[in-house]
């Protein structure tokens, strides 16, 4: 496992005025910032955690373009990190954005819990999505150690063992999908007494002699040590509990955008989705979104990058059109 320089301080001024402030140090939030780092724009980046976002505790990638055997989270988004800043971006790590304003002059300010405010002239929100967590024993110890929320980047690391899938919408039963092709058994545990997932899906699942379906049935606890050695599940007619042996739980109950903190200040979608247009431009002129945080968007480090690289593109024409740099 890659260290991240974790506590790594920085010496930024709060009272400078930067060209660009990036909100959400991931694979969207690091490429935007290595594009206009790189072309000379004053640039901020903006974490509330610690850098690199959900890719980070990814155990491995092996879907990302120029890593022929894969590569450790991690060590990908630090190398995002380092290429970031070596083009000249400042980091500045657990300060939650709280607030954001535009001032009477077009300026941006951005709040963070620490008291800082700090002044932008074009603000990108990459600040991504969490997958929704069931708060059941064991979720959290065993995260990224048997319990995952990405069948796509983890579900190969399964090959011919037992799995366990929790949630039977379109998200459960897409991502089950590649599951399929590489378990040995798949168990799925819906909470409904019925999928809602597109028909087509279902029919595509419920096909597979791998799979097995639990309906009416809740997760009530992940056991393991070190990893993840089974599942027990509670029938909700019953009562009866079942454990499960398993790998591997990978749990599909949605996902939640980091956007309160701009609700009111750009548009957004039904599910609290940021809408941009195809130049990853809001509803407010001189904010942009990129990555997860968007609507409609394919939770993928390699589309987040996309996304980064068109926002740059889409600042840099935004702030030509602005005043002079300082």
């Amino acid at each position: 496992m890659f260290n991240f320089n974790i506590g790594k301080e920085q010496e930024i001024d709060a009272q400078q005025l930067f060209d660009v402030i990036i909100i959400g140090a991931g694979a969207a939030g690091f490429t935007a910032g290595i594009y206009t780092a790189r072309d000379g724009w004053k640039t901020l980046i903006l974490e509330k955690e610690a850098s690199g976002g959900l890719a980070a505790s990814t155990h491995r990638i092996e879907n990302f373009p120029g890593f022929p055997d894969g590569i450790d989270g991690s060590e990908l988004m630090e190398r995002f990190r380092q290429q970031t800043e070596r083009f000249g971006a400042q980091l500045a790590e657990f300060d939650e954005v709280t607030r954001i304003e535009k001032n009477a002059a077009g300026i941006f300010v951005v709040h963070t819990e620490s008291g800082k405010a700090y002044r932008g002239r074009a603000v990108l929100l990459a600040t991504g999505s969490q997958p929704k967590k069931l708060g059941i024993p064991g979720e959290a110890k065993l995260y990224s150690h048997g319990v995952s929320y990405c069948a796509t980047c983890d579900g190969p690391l399964y090959k011919d063992q037992d799995v366990v899938v929790i949630g039977c919408g379109n998200s459960g039963l897409q991502e089950a999908e590649i599951l399929l092709q590489y378990a040995r058994k798949v168990t799925f545990v819906e909470y409904l007494d019925y999928s809602i997932a597109e028909k087509v899906l279902q029919e595509r699942v419920q096909g597979n002699p791998k799979a097995v379906c639990r309906f009416s049935h809740e997760a009530v606890e992940i056991r393991g040590d070190a990893s993840v050695s089974s599942v027990v599940i509670r029938d909700r007619k019953t009562g009866e509990l079942e454990e499960i042996p398993a790998a591997g739980v990978f749990i599909y109950v949605g996902y939640q955008p980091e956007t309160d903190f701009v609700r009111g200040l750009v548009d957004l979608d039904n599910k609290g989705y940021i809408l941009t247009d195809e130049h990853m431009r809001t509803s407010l002129p001189g904010m942009f979104a990129a990555g997860d945080v968007r609507a409609n968007n394919l939770a993928q480090v390699a589309v987040a990058v996309g996304d980064g690289a068109k926002s740059a593109v889409a600042m840099r024409e935004y702030l030509q059109q602005q005043a002079p740099r300082e």
